[in-house]
């Protein structure tokens, strides 16, 4: 049975610093483990769960079978999925390609989720972002990827100085920007997302070369910030 160091052990790792210390982060679920084992497998380390995973784990990967009372002390979800597993951190490449996407702290954990499964989706491979940005490992952030955290590089940087030192066209959405079905934009080039209340803050605008804007056609405030990189995405992604 799983012992009472390990159930604290695991339970640490829902928090940043303790996840920092080991390098190591939690999955919940069926379909996060699929994904772990499909695009990281290096990176699962044990698997409990109330029942076995349908996919043959790798041969370095422990399965250990745990009571639904031992999984909810050790999800972090309101309703457990089966499943939780232990990860290490996943390995970063540094090389940024022709087009990814640079967040200036975005806050909500299920926005940088949603984004990470956008960025998935559309074949966006990396992404940057600022040291003030929500951890892409916090479990919500996780489980709101559904699995893009495995195949989406995730970069921390200092945001002013990596536009600093780039040569690529910098796009932000700016409410005076140039309409995003009517401009012409590049294949390549950066594509800035800005936080959640207070948008790309202005230490960060002065790097933009190409301000864009999604026009409304109808009622409301805004769109938030997941909801805007879907649109700008399609757009980008648009065969021309």
């Amino acid at each position: 049975m799983i012992s009472k160091e390990q159930i604290k052990f695991i339970r640490s790792l829902h928090r940043k610093k303790f996840r920092d210390i080991g390098q190591q982060f939690i999955i919940e679920g069926p379909k996060m483990i699929a994904e772990a084992i499909k695009y990281a497998p290096d990176s699962l380390i044990q698997v409990f769960g109330t029942e076995p995973t349908q996919e043959k784990l790798p041969e370095h990967v422990v399965f250990e079978e745990i009571d639904n009372k031992t999984l909810g002390q050790i999800s972090t979800l309101k309703h457990p999925q089966k499943q939780v597993a232990i990860c290490n951190y996943l390995q970063k490449n540094t090389a940024r390609p022709n087009f990814y996407i640079a967040l200036d702290t975005i806050q909500d954990p299920g926005n940088l989720g949603t984004i990470l499964r956008l960025a998935s989706w559309f074949g966006v491979q990396h992404i940057i972002a600022s040291k003030e940005t929500v951890d892409c490992y916090n479990p919500k952030v996780v489980q709101a990827s559904m699995g893009a955290i495995f195949n989406v590089n995730m970069e921390y940087v200092d945001l002013k100085e990596a536009l600093e030192n780039t040569e690529l066209p910098i796009y932000g959405s700016l409410l005076e920007g140039e309409n995003i079905y009517e401009t012409e934009i590049s294949k390549k080039g950066i594509m800035i997302m800005g936080n959640e209340g207070n948008g790309i803050s202005e230490e960060i605008m002065k790097f933009i070369t190409d301000p864009i804007t999604i026009p409304q056609f109808g009622k409301g405030e805004s769109l938030n910030v997941a909801m805007a990189t879907a649109v700008l995405l399609s757009e980008f992604s648009r065969p021309r």
